[in-house]
C-alpha cells in the first residue's frame, strides 16, 4: 500500500493517508489485520477516484488509482482482463517502474510477444509465479505481488457447480486456493477482482469466508464538489486560451452566471428569467445519483452551450441515470398535486403531512414506505405521482430488470439499489408489486425470485434511507403481497382506495380527469344513473377520452356536454363485479388507519367479529374466482 513508511509498520500502526476513500481503507485495514488477500470489489466500479499528490486533487480511474496509490509502492502489480490479458500497473509517468516490472515478468513468461492470452494458461502461469516468489526465504527478496483481474465477472460467472463447464470450475477453485492459502496470506500478496455487481460473480467465491466483498459507492458530496471545481476551473482556463477576452459585460463561468450584467441604459428592461443558468453549487447539490464520468458528461453539455439551465439538467440527469441503471429504473415527471385527487380525503391528508415533515426536514418522521392498494381503476398510480409531486422529490418507476441469464437479474437489481442509495430523497413506485417483487417460497427459477425478494426486503427495511428512499408499493391484491414486505418498519402505512360514492363524487372526477387530460367542459347537466355509481376513475377517463374523440371526429376542438352524455351513454362498465369486489375486500383488512375508511366498511370492521367476517369473505371470493 501506498505510504512512507514500510508495510509491516503500516500494518502495526494503522496509517493511511486521510484522503483515501472508505472503501480503499477497508481494504487496507482488512488485508493488514491478516484476514482476507482476496478481494472483490463491487458497485461503482467503471467510475473515477478522487485522490491526492502533492497537495493537488486528480481523478484516475480505478485500476490506475490500485497501481499508482494503493499497491503504489509494491514491486510487482498486473491486471488481466479477456481483452487485453495480461498487463503490468506501473502508474502514470513511472518508467523506472514499468521498466522492473516488465524485467521481472520478462524473466519469468518470456518476452511481451510470447504471452499467452488464454485466461486458463495465464492463472497457471500467474500460480507457478506465486509458488517460485513464496519459496524465497530471504525476507529482503521477498516479492511484493498485487493481481487485478478486471471485468472479473466474466471469468468466473455464477451457475450451479453441476453445469459449469470444467474451465470455469477450474478457475473457481484456483482462485478459493488463493484465497484460503496461509502461506500468501502471511506476505505480500493481495488479488482483486473487480465486477460491477456481486451476484455476477460465483455464489462460490462471494460466499468464501476467505474473500472479502467490497462495495464501491456512488460519489459523495464532497468528492462531486471537488470534482466539478476542479472541471470547472480547467474548462475555464481552456476558454481564456481558445477564445479572445469579451469586450463588455462580465464574464460567466461555464456552469452559469456568476453575476448580472448591467444593461445599458438605452436598452429596454428584458423579461425576467424564469429558468436561469445553474452554478457551480447547484450543480453539486443537485446532481446526487450521477456518477463521476455522468457528471463529466452534463458539465461538457453545459460548456458546448455556455451554461445548462434546471430544466436541462433534469432532463440530463434524468438520462444519465437510466443509461446508469441499465434502463431498469424510470424517471417520471410528476405535472399534478395531491390537489388534483379527488375524494380519498384522509389518504390525501395523511401523504400531505409527510410530504411536509420531509420538506422540513424531519425525514426520520416520515415513514418507510407505503402500500396503496385497491380495486383495478381506483387512482393509485396517480396517487403516487401526485404524491411526488407535492413532495418536490424525483419519482422513479422500477421497470422490469428480470433476465433469463443467471445471476444477471440480482445484478441488474443491485445495480438500481446501488443508484438509489445515492438519488435520495426520492419516492421508489413499484406498480404491480405482488407480481414485481416475488416471494421467498417461489420455485422454478433456480432460486433467483427468492433472492430478488430479499434484496428488496433488506432494502426497503435499511432504516439508514429512512426519509430518503421512500417506497410505494401498488397493488390491487395485496393478500398476494408477502407479510414480510407490508409489516412495520418497511411498507408501514397501508392506504385503501376505494371508487367515487356519491353523485357529487362523480361529477367532480369528471371535470378532473378532463383538466388532466387538458379539456374544459361544463358538467351542470350531466346524466347520470344508478348503474354510473360503479364507476372508476379509469371508466371515468376512459368516457372523457371517448367524448373527445367524438368532438374531434366531427371536426370540433372544443368539447360539449352532449359529447360526455352521449360517450357515458354508450360505455358499458366491466362485469367482473365479485373480482372487483374481492379487490376491494382485500384493501379494507390491510389497512392501517381508520379513517381512510368510509363509515360503511368502518363499522363493518368495528362491529364484533367484524376483521373475522370479513377474512372468511375474502376466502370464500378467492375459492369462487379460482373455480370461475
Amino acid at each position: 500500500m501506498v505510504s512512507t513508511t514500510d508495510s509491516s509498520q503500516l500494518a502495526s500502526s494503522g496509517e493511511l493517508p486521510r484522503w483515501y476513500p472508505a472503501w480503499a481503507r477497508q481494504l487496507a485495514e482488512t488485508y493488514f489485520a491478516g484476514t482476507s488477500c482476496f478481494f472483490i470489489l463491487h458497485g461503482n466500479v467503471h467510475d473515477l477516484v478522487a485522490c491526492e499528490k502533492d497537495g493537488q486533487t486528480e481523478f484516475l480511474s480505478l485500476t490506475e488509482f490500485l497501481g499508482e496509490y494503493l499497491f503504489g509502492r509494491w514491486d510487482l502489480v498486473i491486471e488481466h482482463n479477456l481483452s487485453r490479458g495480461m498487463q503490468v500497473l506501473a502508474g502514470r509517468n513511472q518508467p523506472e517502474r514499468h521498466q522492473e516490472m516488465m524485467r521481472e515478468l520478462t524473466g519469468l513468461f518470456g518476452t511481451y510477444r510470447e504471452w499467452s492470452r488464454d485466461p486458463d494458461n495465464i492463472l497457471l502461469s500467474l500460480d507457478q509465479m506465486i509458488e517460485r516468489f513464496l519459496l524465497i526465504d530471504d525476507p529482503q527478496k521477498k516479492k511484493r505481488l498485487a493481481v487485478v483481474f478486471d471485468f472479473g465477472q466474466y471469468m468466473v460467472p455464477p451457475g450451479d457447480p453441476v453445469q459449469i463447464s470444467g474451465r470455469i470450475a477450474s478457475r473457481v477453485v484456483r482462485f478459493l486456493d488463493w484465497a484460503r492459502n496461509p502461506y500468501i496470506r502471511r506476505v505480500n500478496m493481495a488479488f482483486c477482482l473487480i465486477s460491477e455487481g456481486l451476484s455476477e460473480v460465483h455464489e462460490r467465491l462471494t460466499s468464501s469466508p476467505y474473500i472479502t466483498a467490497i462495495e464501491i459507492p456512488m460519489p459523495d458530496k464532497n468528492t462531486r464538489e471537488r470534482f466539478v471545481n476542479l472541471r470547472l476551473a480547467s474548462m475555464k482556463t481552456e476558454s481564456k486560451s481558445s477564445k479572445p477576452p469579451a469586450e463588455n459585460g462580465s464574464s460567466k463561468n461555464i456552469a452559469g452566471a456568476t453575476g448580472t450584467a448591467a444593461t445599458p441604459a438605452s436598452t429596454a428592461a428584458t423579461p425576467a428569467v424564469t429558468d436561469e443558468l445553474l452554478d457551480g453549487t447547484q450543480l453539486v447539490s443537485n446532481s446526487n445519483g450521477l456518477s463521476l464520468l455522468s457528471l463529466d458528461h452534463l458539465l461538457a453539455e453545459a460548456a458546448r452551450s455556455g451554461g445548462v439551465t434546471a430544466k436541462r439538467f433534469r432532463q440530463l440527469k434524468k438520462t444519465a441515470i437510466e443509461r446508469q441503471c441499465g434502463g431498469f429504473l424510470e424517471f417520471v415527471e410528476p405535472k399534478h398535486t395531491l390537489d388534483l385527487v379527488v375524494g380519498h380525503q384522509a389518504a390525501c391528508r395523511r401523504l400531505s403531512d409527510d410530504a411536509k415533515l420531509i420538506s422540513q426536514g424531519n425525514s426520520d418522521a416520515a415513514p418507510m414506505g407505503y402500500l396503496i392498494c385497491g380495486a383495478v381503476g381506483t387512482g393509485k398510480t396517480f396517487l403516487a405521482e401526485c404524491y411526488a409531486g407535492s413532495i418536490g422529490i424525483p419519482c422513479v418507476k422500477l421497470k422490469n430488470f428480470r433476465s433469463k441469464y443467471v445471476g444477471e437479474t440480482e445484478g441488474n437489481l443491485q445495480r438500481v439499489l446501488t443508484v438509489l442509495r445515492s438519488l435520495g430523497p426520492v419516492v421508489v413506485v413499484i406498480d404491480e408489486a405482488d407480481a414485481a417483487l416475488g416471494d421467498r417460497n417461489q420455485e422454478g427459477d433456480s432460486g433467483t425470485s427468492g433472492r430478488i425478494f430479499s434484496m428488496i426486503a433488506q432494502q426497503m427495511g435499511d432504516t439508514r434511507y429512512r426519509g430518503q428512499i421512500m417506497w410505494m408499493l401498488l397493488t390491487c391484491r395485496p393478500d398476494l403481497l408477502p407479510i414480510d414486505l407490508k409489516r412495520q418498519g418497511r411498507a408501514e402505512v397501508h392506504i385503501p382506495l376505494f371508487y367515487p360514492e356519491d353523485e357529487a363524487e362523480i361529477r367532480d372526477m369528471f371535470r378532473i380527469m378532463a383538466r388532466k387530460n387538458g379539456v374544459t367542459v361544463d358538467l351542470q347537466s350531466l346524466k347520470l344513473d344508478a348503474r354510473h355509481k360503479q364507476l372508476s376513475g379509469a371508466d371515468i377517463e376512459s368516457v372523457v377520452l371517448t367524448a373527445r374523440r367524438l368532438a374531434l371526429l366531427d371536426k370540433r376542438s372544443a368539447l360539449t356536454e352532449q359529447d360526455i352524455n352521449t360517450s357515458l351513454e354508450q360505455f358499458i362498465p366491466s362485469a367482473q363485479g365479485v373480482e372487483k369486489d374481492m379487490q376491494e375486500l382485500a384493501a379494507v383488512l390491510e389497512c392501517t388507519q381508520m379513517d381512510f375508511l368510509n363509515d360503511e366498511w368502518r363499522k363493518v370492521l368495528q362491529s364484533a367479529d367484524g376483521r373475522s367476517r370479513l377474512q372468511q369473505e375474502l376466502s370464500r371470493m378467492r375459492n369462487m374466482i379460482e373455480q370461475m
